[in-house]
């Protein structure tokens, strides 16, 4: 038993001096934040779950992954509504090919819906930055992706939460959904003055190149997604002729 002590003293000792395994570096960390607050209607939220699928498998977003020196990105999904109400969807899951991509698409496929509460973004930014905090990979950039169809109305002052992430060095880009009709119970939720694309601009986005995409529905929401991950992966500002706003 002695000798046992011994050597598992010993062991300990080496372990403890052996440096720490570097994390695998990636291209891009990137946090899909998606709104699942009780503006979006079962429709509504099927149609986003679905664009996200899709957008992540499309030809077009797998070059844009290949083309970075890396040749990899590190994606999670999370789903957020009111303070307090954010849920990690999937993990980290490292995306280096259209295979690692089709098992997260069926993976986001498959899981249920988190919540349908009210519109916390700060919740959203906060959730997101525990997230990119705790990632097991290394990145040069790490963005936030923040999908919504309303205004801020739950938990911390936005834009603290805002000045915090770009404090850090996080680049925080917006996906507005715009609403054919205004909610009847608070019309300027999700129809602002000046417009939803707007106030994100204001109040959400911010850091490097951040930008806002604009979906002119949920129907149209997997092509706008489509354009807005290849602008993030590739780490290039959005065409204008893609109804993208590029941040002042």
């Amino acid at each position: 038993m002695a000798m046992l002590r011994v050597f598992l003293t010993v062991l300990t000792l080496i372990s403890s001096a052996l440096p720490a395994r570097a994390a695998e570096m990636v291209d891009l960390l990137l946090v899909l934040a998606a709104d699942v607050s009780r503006s979006v209607d079962h429709p509504k939220f099927q149609l986003q779950r679905d664009g996200y699928a899709a957008a992540i498998t499309d030809p077009r977003v797998i070059n844009a992954i290949m083309s970075g020196a890396n040749r990899k990105i590190a994606v999670c999904f999370v789903e957020w509504s009111g303070a307090g109400a954010q849920k990690i969807v999937i993990d980290w899951t490292l995306i280096d090919g259209l295979e690692a991509a089709r098992k997260f698409s069926d993976s986001l496929v498959e899981a249920p819906r988190s919540f349908a509460d009210r519109t916390s973004i700060s919740g959203a930014i906060d959730f997101s930055m525990q997230m990119l905090a705790r990632a097991p990979f290394e990145a040069p950039r790490r963005t936030i992706d923040v999908s919504g169809d309303g205004t801020h109305n739950s938990g911390r002052g936005l834009l603290a939460a805002r000045e915090d992430a770009l404090a850090q060095g996080v680049t925080i880009n917006g996906l507005v959904i715009l609403s054919d009709k205004p909610l009847p119970w608070n019309p300027e939720h999700t129809n602002p003055p000046g417009g939803l694309a707007r106030y994100f601009q204001d109040n959400v986005i911010g850091g490097p190149g951040a930008f806002v995409t604009v979906a002119e529905g949920f129907k149209s929401f997997g092509q706008a997604l489509i354009s807005k991950l290849i602008a993030e992966i590739a780490s290039s500002p959005p065409p204008a002729t893609t109804g993208l706003a590029a941040h002042p």
